[in-house]
């Protein structure tokens, strides 16, 4: 159960607060955000490995991660596929509303594909936003200037002059890259305007596994920043919740024997915590469910198919992992376009 609970930890991205330190206490925080940003890498072998078996599809992972060495328990491959189409879903419901007229800002992006997939689909918002620490983003950048079917996409919706590509940063007419730190808002905020994000368009942000890796100060602040920054816009976290009880505790613990300590926690007690924070931040309208309701909420036909990819005898494993996460969302909606009714 325990190992199970581990390998369901997903990519964050976020890093350091102003002020001085103490050399001791700045190891300690290296080590921290080391550990967090290694949580990117067990997410996306994870999705590698899923896609492999015919989960979802994502032509795209493959460029950016190793196949995974040993296979990973059909109730992990569960929990990501409703982690993902659960996402998806409200991501979807958010371009229809606005008809594409939109900013998409992943927070915490780490090796996420969904710029390539909506391109696809045809279907990107007028601009995609990816940001992360900068040790992921330069992997990411990497990846993307050595593989022709991940940088051609960039460039044939790219319009004007050449796009900017440097160490940390990557800017195109319809997707930039950015490394930045989430918990120092104002230096975030002066890259993702360098790089086009318009304040008046309705904007979608989505955070995976973010913010519980900050302390509640930070993530209010960010949620602050969004709400107020963006007068028509739609937040999606995916996260733990229920952690308070038994199963919750060998979770926390089985991530803090990695150095990789959950500082939001508190925030992930219940729906209702989950809820508040969101409402409490400047958010006009806020909903959560947890991913055994989620679950149960997918296109059933779709449901099916993916169940008979793998046996599962452990369908109490599941069901603690279902319930030990949610999707929350918030809204505000100047422009009354009705985004508090997206649902699942």
């Amino acid at each position: 159960m325990a190992l199970s609970a581990v390998r369901r930890q997903q990519t964050a991205g976020s890093v350091v607060a102003g002020g001085k330190m103490s050399r001791a206490a700045e190891q300690d925080s290296d080590t921290a955000d080391e550990a967090v940003r290694a949580t990117c890498d067990d997410a996306s072998i994870c999705k590698r490995f899923a896609v492999s078996v015919g989960y979802w599809k994502d032509p795209y992972i493959q460029y950016f991660v190793r196949q995974a060495r040993e296979r990973k328990a059909p109730e992990i491959n569960r929990g990501y596929y409703a982690r993902v189409q659960g996402v998806n879903q409200l991501l979807h419901a958010f371009l229809k509303r606005t008809e594409c007229n939109c900013q998409i800002i992943n927070l915490g992006a780490g090796l996420d594909t969904a710029f390539w997939r909506l391109k696809d689909e045809n279907i990107l918002p007028k601009k995609y936003f990816d940001v992360d620490f900068p040790a992921i983003v330069a992997r990411k950048l990497y990846n993307i200037k050595s593989r022709s079917p991940l940088s051609k996409p960039i460039m044939e919706c790219h319009t004007g002059e050449s796009l900017l590509i440097d160490a940390h940063s990557l800017d195109s007419s319809r997707y930039s890259i950015i490394g930045a730190d989430l918990r120092s808002l104002k230096d975030m905020e002066e890259k993702l305007k360098k790089f086009g994000m318009d304040p008046h368009l309705p904007t979608l942000l989505v955070a995976e596994c973010v913010l519980v890796y900050m302390t509640t100060e930070q993530s209010a602040g960010l949620l602050r920043w969004a709400s107020s920054t963006f007068p028509t816009a739609m937040f999606i976290t995916y996260e733990q919740v229920n952690m308070a009880d038994r199963f919750g505790q060998i979770m926390i613990e089985n991530l803090h024997r990695r150095q990789c300590n959950l500082l939001g926690v508190a925030a992930c007690q219940s729906l209702q915590s989950q809820t508040e924070r969101l409402l409490s931040n400047g958010w006009e309208a806020a909903d959560a469910w947890d991913m055994m309701k989620v679950y149960s909420s997918l296109p059933q036909d779709d449901v099916a198919r993916m169940e008979k990819l793998e046996f599962l005898d452990e369908k109490e494993l599941l069901e603690q992992l279902l319930l030990h996460y949610c999707i929350s969302w918030a809204t505000k909606d100047s422009q009354k376009l009705g985004l508090a009714e997206i649902t699942f």
